[in-house]
């Protein structure tokens, strides 16, 4: 089995534009697939994140659609011949970033479709032609519908992230989209985990697959320092400024299991003077470009995301990931933390457990078939937190300078003398007549307000009219 991309006798294409990105050895996962992908084989592949799968299917594709290469400019001679499908729309822009590095000097066209942008322009580059289509579910729905994308001459179709995908809820619209596909095709699956529901997908559109497993499921990098620290909800922002200090962090993923929940968080730590950015399902597909541009370029410090982050990106060199919240899905965890430590390098993973998570940390346990111990995190205290009402309509942060009580004499670094908390204004002066004993009156007089009144006067108004005597029939005894 080959262990070096010079000894898999690639075309001259591509395998200068390998040389030009680096790649030498190949990683299990690459040295495993590659071959058997060369051959026309349905493979069902399993590996870590991290671990090179784009390369695996991409540069075998490559080379066997190169007998369709033309330098033609008809839509007609360029028909969508391998389709590769993702369950996000970061991850396929990432891959199709990939696929058109590898095929940079070969004459094969490359797409990329996903929801969030505009149509137009993928409607023009899809009536344009191209040979390797990359595509999440639903936007790609929206162009078969529209009939901008052709199917009907697909020779290879990739199923990545399969277990997201089916997580998310795609595999009514993976059926669809399979529906429009060939039967004759070779179909390559690549998931992190070999669950129940995947079989039965690969049992279904699968034509007896190569199985190629290379790492034991959920496992995590070896390289990986794992904490999970006991901490309460109002604790967790105090706890993730003390570490990225204590530890020297320059970056790092922030897990968050909700889209306000990230925002909020992000709007926080920001405030507090931390460069952050959030990434989330409620930002614009531009904002989460963005925010992903920025913290690769390291103008990032802390990328505070949901799980939209945690599959398939490649982001070299991260340090650090923390679950700010504990994943509500156990097998989550596992792409979590493969953000970091990968290729070989160290990573840290951090995950603060409040106590509403001892069922989710249950479910950690088993997947990962270990004891978790909690750790404690002890707090530097050098000044007590909280607000403080002064007394004077106003709160502050405890500590905060302004307030003359906490001031510290330069010279003999002693607290400043003030007044006792307890000091009260003197009492006013008593009225002698209510200390004197009650006495009654001897002789009953009127009030004083009732002294001058003067009698009532029966006034009935000139409109009403008085009421008639009549003789009484009955005269009441």
């Amino acid at each position: 089995m080959p262990s070096s991309f010079s000894n898999l006798s690639l075309a001259e294409p591509l395998a200068r534009a390998v040389a030009e990105m680096g790649y030498e050895s190949m990683t299990p996962i690459q040295a495993q697939a590659i071959p058997v992908v060369l051959t026309g084989k349905d493979v069902m592949g399993a590996a870590q994140t991290g671990t090179g799968k784009t390369a695996a299917f991409s540069l075998p594709l490559l080379q066997r659609l190169l007998k369709h290469e033309n330098a033609s400019t008809s839509p007609a001679r360029h028909p969508v011949r391998a389709l590769v499908l993702l369950p996000t729309r970061e991850l396929a822009d990432q891959v199709a970033q990939q696929v058109k590095l590898y095929a940079k000097y070969t004459n094969l066209r490359s797409a990329v479709v996903f929801g969030g942008m505009d149509m137009k322009p993928q409607t023009l580059e899809l009536k344009r032609g191209v040979e390797v289509l990359v595509a999440t579910p639903g936007r790609l729905l929206d162009h078969i519908e529209a009939k901008n994308a052709v199917l009907n001459q697909v020779e290879y179709v990739v199923l990545d992230e399969a277990d997201r995908m089916l997580d998310i809820g795609f595999l009514p619209d993976l059926q669809r989209i399979l529906s429009y596909l060939p039967k004759q095709r070779t179909t390559l699956l690549f998931s992190a985990t070999f669950s129940a529901e995947i079989r039965r997908l690969a049992n279904s559109y699968l034509n007896d697959p190569v199985t190629i497993e290379v790492a034991r499921p959920n496992e995590r990098p070896a390289t990986l320092e794992e904490h999970f620290y006991s901490v309460t909800d109002d604790e967790k922002r105090h706890a993730l400024r003390q570490i990225v200090r204590q530890r020297g962090i320059t970056q790092a993923f922030v897990f968050v299991n909700s889209k306000l929940g990230c925002a909020r968080l992000a709007r926080s730590l920001e405030r507090e003077g931390m460069k952050t950015t959030a990434l989330h399902g409620d930002k614009s597909q531009d904002e989460r470009l963005k925010a992903l541009a920025a913290f690769k370029a390291g103008e990032v410090d802390l990328l505070v995301a949901t799980d939209v982050a945690a599959r398939g990106l490649d982001i070299k060199d991260v340090p650090a990931v923390f679950n700010f919240d504990v994943p509500f899905n156990a097998e989550d965890y596992v792409h979590r933390v493969g953000r970091t430590g990968r290729a070989g390098a160290s990573g840290m993973a951090v995950t603060f457990v409040s106590g509403n998570d001892t069922r989710l940390i249950g479910d950690i346990e088993k997947l990962l078939k270990k004891k978790i111990e909690l750790e404690p995190l002890e707090f530097e205290e050098d000044r007590p937190r909280g607000r403080i009402n002064d007394g004077r309509r106003a709160w502050r942060e405890a500590g905060e300078v302004g307030d003359p009580r906490d001031v510290l004499d330069a010279a003999a670094r002693e607290p400043v003398p003030r007044a006792p908390r307890d000091w009260r204004p003197g009492a006013p002066p008593r009225d002698p007549f209510f200390d004197q004993p009650y006495q009654a009156p001897t002789a009953e007089t009127a009030a004083a307000w009732e002294a001058g009144a003067k009698p009532a006067v029966n006034r009935v108004s000139a409109n009403i009219k008085p009421k008639r005597k009549v003789a009484a029939l009955f005269k009441a005894e």
